[in-house]
């Protein structure tokens, strides 16, 4: 019995002890299991982390080539320091390399593996970075095997793109202002901007038309960009009643009023296409962005309404505006360089040809580089060819033919080797064609024809007044009609390196000279901090005189030629008028007030109105249109820098 007994015991202790070792090893292995998936939890964890740590430092690699890159390009706005400094570049050969630590983050190395012009494309630059971000363990620099690494490719286009500035009838970089109008004097038909403060002073003109401001602290002082008044502004009807008065002075070069039946519905494509054409007075937001007239500045945007009592407004978007970057015009290169598209003022001259085969009415343009009457510069007989496909300025000359006269191409190879003064009449305009780069000052008053830009590497002089022989209509029911006559007509833009003034600079005394010096001028920071002086036009200039002068005025075979036709006075100007320093001077001396059809854009303005009223048309042929992205009339305007990335491509990340 009793050793039956102990058998039996023995039996339950070993079940026991089987159980026992079961369930330790369930919980080993659970416990196991638990370990190695928390362990691959923190293997993970780390291993994103240093994921993260890395892009970080690839982004910043990538920011600091590009930053590198991109401030020289904004400033001398071409592509030659980039095309010498990034000349070969390529995976074996990196260019423009740079490598820095980020303390307790890692390390990065940059550079530019690629770079080239798109094919056909001028104004564009394809750059690619390549940039390796890595946790520098050992703190030797380099990317030791081990260490954990990550490799991006970044694709980014430079361009030269068309300028915002030339949406606008009157662009300010510095500070905006209008004194001592009255809405009767003064009527701007277009909208107006300024980099800067924005003010109406002793009184207000009428409107009819945007007024933006933008925070600058690159002036000295800087400015916190706000408008201290809201003008008047006519309301919709008023402004349809003004339009369609056949009493009122150019309303053939005034923007028409919104129409829904003509220019189509808000919101639709037809009202898309043509909403940048037209005034509305009442500002709103129409697809993200503001449709007609609205105070813009640091504040935000919104409409109002002043038609001569207290001003009402209409909150619309709560964001601040900000600066746009104007064109900069310094670098034109030398007269003798060779012809190249992408190349200076001068050489881009020497190069341009007429790419337009038709107009849109579908009639032949007769200067296309393809017509075989265009290829000459000038005619079997000895004339200058009209229908030259090059750029072009001609000018009517009494002394030519025996007396007879003739047209005199004052161009060769579209450069004018020194100033030039320019007269034309209605029955004998100057005739111009593309873009021209003048190797000094011109001087013009009278009759234009054709459609050209006059570049000049020192001063425009407005000596009397310029108008279109055949001028823009921007009338009419039907849009795509009027676009297509006045894509026809007669266009001028006139550009200065230094500046453009109007009026007999023999004359000048206080007025104007007291807004062309400081302290009505102000200083400004570059982008790397350095001061520009204030522009002071009594200061001799590298060219021996003073900087408001024209050099036409000292010149013998000029001087009374200059000072007689400039003695007429200014009364209207067809142009687009674009100015690196100041757009100024007297206009309205001989009474009859003052036009401007078109746009004038500058750093300061300096304009005194001797006679009332002044008027200013916006020229819409120059406005981007939302639909095609392109002006009706682009003839080779300053353009704007601009940089878009198209691609990340992550190359992957890696621990040896």
């Amino acid at each position: 019995m009793t050793k039956k007994q102990t058998k039996k015991h023995s039996k339950k202790r070993g079940v026991a002890l089987l159980v026992t070792f079961g369930l330790m090893m369930l919980i080993t292995v659970a416990a196991t299991s638990y370990i190695d998936r928390a362990t691959m939890s923190i293997r993970m964890a780390r291993h994103n982390a240093q994921e993260v740590q890395t892009t970080h430092l690839c982004d910043a690699g990538v920011q600091a080539v590009m930053l590198n890159l991109w401030r020289p390009f904004k400033q001398t706005q071409a592509f030659h320091d980039m095309e010498t400094l990034l000349a070969g570049a390529g995976n074996a050969t990196p260019k423009n390399s740079m490598t820095a630590e980020l303390p307790g983050v890692g390390r990065y190395a940059s550079g530019v593996i690629g770079y080239w012009k798109p094919d056909g494309d001028n104004f564009a630059r394809i750059v690619v970075v390549r940039s390796i971000g890595w946790i520098d363990r050992n703190f030797n620099g380099v990317a030791d095997s081990g260490e954990p690494r990550k490799t991006v490719d970044v694709v980014a286009e430079f361009r030269l793109s068309r300028s915002r500035v030339f949406d606008y009838t009157y662009f300010i970089n510095n500070y905006g202002w209008m004194q001592g109008f009255s809405p009767s004097n003064l009527i701007v038909n277009g909208d107006m901007r300024s980099n800067g403060n924005f003010d109406f002073i002793s009184g207000s003109g009428t409107i009819n038309g945007s007024v933006v401001a933008s925070a600058n602290e690159k002036l000295l002082p800087g400015a916190a960009g706000l408008i201290n008044a809201a003008p008047l502004k006519q309301t919709d009807a008023g402004y349809s009643t003004t339009f369609n008065n056949a009493g009122t002075p150019h309303r053939n070069r005034m923007r028409q009023p919104y129409d829904p039946a003509r220019h189509g519905a808000i919101g639709s494509a037809e009202f898309e296409e043509w909403r940048d054409y037209v005034f509305f007075s009442q500002g709103q937001l129409a697809s993200g962005r503001i449709f007609g007239a609205a105070m813009e500045d640091s504040n935000g945007s919104r409409s109002w309404v002043n038609t001569g009592g207290t001003p009402t407004f209409t909150n619309l978007d709560n964001r601040p505006t900000n600066e746009i970057i104007m064109p900069d015009l310094r670098d034109f290169g030398s007269p003798t360089d060779s012809p190249d598209l992408g190349g200076k003022r001068f050489a881009r001259s020497k190069a341009y040809v007429n790419e337009k085969e038709a107009f849109l009415d579908g009639t032949p343009n007769p200067n296309w580089m393809g017509n075989p009457a265009a290829q000459n510069e000038y005619l079997e007989n000895g004339q200058p060819n009209p229908n030259y496909k090059g750029a072009f300025v001609d000018v009517w000359d009494a002394s030519l033919n025996s007396g007879a006269g003739g047209y005199r191409r004052v161009s060769s190879n579209g450069v004018v080797s020194g100033s030039v003064l320019l007269v034309g009449t209605d029955a004998r305009p100057i005739r111009i064609h593309g873009p021209v780069a003048i190797n000094g000052d011109v001087a013009m008053a009278g009759t234009v024809q054709g459609q050209g830009t006059l570049y000049t590497k020192r001063n425009v002089h407005i000596i009397g007044s310029i108008r279109y022989k055949n001028a823009p209509n921007f009338r009419g029911s039907n849009m795509d009609d009027v676009m297509a006559s006045s894509e026809k007509a007669d266009f001028l833009g006139l550009a200065a390196s230094e500046s453009i003034i109007m009026g007999n600079t023999t004359t000048f005394g206080s007025y104007p000279l007291n807004y062309m010096t400081p302290p009505f001028t102000k200083p400004r920071l570059d982008d790397n901090g350095n001061t520009i002086p204030a522009y002071d036009g009594r200061q001799t200039d590298g060219w021996g005189i003073k900087k408001y002068q024209s050099l036409l005025e000292f010149d013998n075979a000029t001087k009374a030629a200059y000072a007689s036709i400039a003695a007429g006075g200014v009364n209207q100007i067809d142009a687009v008028l674009y100015t690196n320093f100041v757009g100024g001077g007297n206009v309205g001396t001989s009474g009859g007030g003052m036009t401007l059809n078109g746009t004038i854009i500058s750093r300061d303005e300096a304009i005194v109105a001797w006679s009332l009223p002044i008027r200013m048309n916006y020229d819409v042929r120059i406005r981007e249109r939302e639909v095609t992205k392109q002006p009706l009339i682009d003839l080779d305007l300053p353009r704007s820098p601009t940089i878009l990335r198209s691609t990340w491509q992550d190359k992957g990340f890696r621990v040896d």
